[in-house]
């Protein structure tokens, strides 16, 4: 973990590390939190043990760019990037949100684990879907499929709608999966613009603790290569794979026999080639210029390695 003056660490996940006020009486905001993307990198509920330089920076400045874009659809939680200089560019302050133990995932497209699920059941997380459909099809319309949050290390799972409910409600529920779908239809929209195509996403939320406040918050990070499979249209082709700006490049490694590692079994992943890890972050700076065309500001120093396990 960094020390960084007036902050004290609190969390560290698979790749973001939380950090609270030391004197908390110094806040004119309320509860607030140091969110520093690292430039960890997972895959297969692991933490890969070669971090991908800048990572982290582009991420937050991704994650920045979007929130800008969608704020007339939801509130979100950033209230400055003015941070320490150490995690200057990779890191935001944001309003503390007690939140929601479910990831709102929308898919426009058919692919990834909503593809095998298809395939055996017909549906996705409960939604029936039309039979005949093919891989990397677009959905006759964009579906809410929600997934229960699961501590690092463990796997998230695929929930229906009416497990949302029981779990939180459905009146909560059902403003979520509205919440969802709108921000995947505008930032869909937007991608396209730039001749992105955006497969499917997650979103997380949060309430804020004053009971006065909006009931959702947008949190966490929003449609970063982590979070998102962006696709670049013109390469797009019903029934075959399409290349990805995400770490889709990643998994391909390391479920190839050039990884040797068995991701079933109880070896830690393989440290990870150079050429794998330049392509990696190649794929990340591509999809941020895509979008916002401009580069990410690198200029700032690298904060030092973090330990996820801290």
């Amino acid at each position: 973990m960094l020390n960084l003056d007036g902050w004290a660490h609190t969390y560290s996940g698979k790749v973001r590390d939380l950090y609270v006020p030391q004197d908390s009486s110094a806040s004119s905001v309320g509860d607030v939190v140091l969110v520093v993307a690292s430039d960890r990198i997972s895959a297969y509920d692991h933490i890969m043990p070669t971090e991908i330089p800048d990572k982290g920076k582009i991420l937050t400045q991704m994650s920045k760019w979007w929130f800008a874009q969608l704020e007339s659809v939801v509130d979100h939680h950033v209230l400055s990037y003015d941070v320490p200089a150490e995690v200057a560019g990779r890191a935001m302050i944001c309003q503390q949100l007690r939140m929601y133990p479910v990831e709102c995932v929308a898919r426009g497209y058919l692919t990834g684990s909503a593809l095998t699920e298809y395939e055996r059941d017909g549906s996705i997380c409960g939604v029936a879907l039309p039979p005949g459909l093919q891989r990397g099809e677009a959905l006759p319309e964009p579906i809410f499929t929600p997934a229960a949050k699961a501590r690092v290390g463990d796997h998230d799972e695929n929930i229906t709608f009416e497990q949302m409910c029981e779990r939180l409600g459905t009146e909560v529920s059902e403003q979520l999966r509205t919440i969802t779908l709108r921000l995947y239809t505008r930032a869909a929209e937007i991608a396209r613009e730039h001749g992105i195509i955006l497969a499917d996403t997650k979103f997380e939320f949060g309430q804020l603790p004053d009971p006065a406040g909006p009931d959702i918050i947008l949190g966490d990070e929003v449609l970063t290569p982590d979070s998102s499979r962006f696709w670049p249209a013109e390469e797009w082709r019903v029934g075959q794979a399409t290349p990805s700006f995400d770490k889709q490049y990643l998994r391909d490694w390391l479920t190839s026999p050039a990884s040797n590692w068995d991701r079933s079994g109880k070896a830690p992943p393989p440290e990870l080639p150079d050429d794998v890890v330049a392509a990696t972050r190649e794929r990340y700076l591509e999809a941020f210029e895509r979008l916002t065309g401009q580069a990410p500001d690198l200029s700032a120093p690298s904060a030092a390695p973090t330990d996820p396990t801290a």
